[in-house]
């Protein structure tokens, strides 16, 4: 499976490293005559451990088998800790630029890439430093408009949460479908049944009566696609 990640929600929208990332993977797979079981795209920091494309990819790797397939090693993260723990959670993954790096050399990668991260953000923080004492105004007031104007609205970005969001219904699909069995129609009750089961939101939060209504209507837009 491909796990493919972009840091920011302006290089989701423009797709900016996201292509090359799926080339990257893609070109792999045909060369190890592997088929690409699920592709998961995540618009995250790097520095945020919580990505539900991530955890969902390792889910379907520990269930079906399938190794995770990442672009490059930094794609996952430039953070030690979390590298570290993810290696040591039992799911071996594969990382197109090292395809052959065992759990030492990814350890040891992943102390680099931090070290890389922790670089670039002091350097980062110093030029600012030294503009701000230059009297440099920081930022660009009218960067959206900028955006808007250069015809980059989104798409790619839309596009990912909306192939996302019908991923995470369809895995609630017979959920949904066996509390209705069990009498549970309204809303308010299909949020309660969630909660108590231990369900989450595609965000990882607590199911309410309006999520509850946007699931149940992307349901309806899948199975009037699928008739379609």
């Amino acid at each position: 499976m491909a796990y493919e990640r972009v840091s920011t929600a302006r290089q989701g929208a423009s797709g900016l490293g996201l292509e090359a990332q799926c080339n990257a993977i893609d070109a792999f797979a045909a060369i190890r005559q592997a088929a690409i079981l699920a592709r998961f795209t995540e618009v995250e920091s790097g520095k945020t451990p919580d990505r539900p494309e991530l955890a969902k990819a390792l889910h379907l790797a520990r269930v079906t088998g399938a190794i995770p397939v990442i672009a490059k090693l930094d794609r996952l993260s430039r953070n030690a800790a979390f590298l570290l723990t993810l290696r040591d959670s039992g799911v071996k993954f594969i990382a197109c630029d090292m395809p052959e790096a065992n759990e030492l050399t990814i350890g040891i990668m992943a102390l680099v890439a931090q070290a890389e991260r922790e670089a670039i953000s002091r350097r980062t923080k110093e030029a600012l430093a030294v503009a701000r004492a230059r009297g440099v105004k920081l930022g660009n007031p009218n960067g959206a408009e900028a955006l808007r104007r250069a015809g980059k609205g989104g798409v790619a970005l839309r596009a990912a949460v909306v192939a996302n969001a019908d991923r995470h219904a369809q895995d609630l699909a017979p959920v949904v479908e066996a509390l209705r069995g069990e009498g549970v129609m309204t809303l308010r009750g299909i949020a309660a049944e969630l909660n108590a089961r231990g369900m989450r939101t595609r965000r990882g939060g607590a199911w309410a009566v309006s999520k509850v209504g946007n699931l149940l209507k992307r349901l309806g837009r899948s199975h009037e696609d699928k008739l379609n």
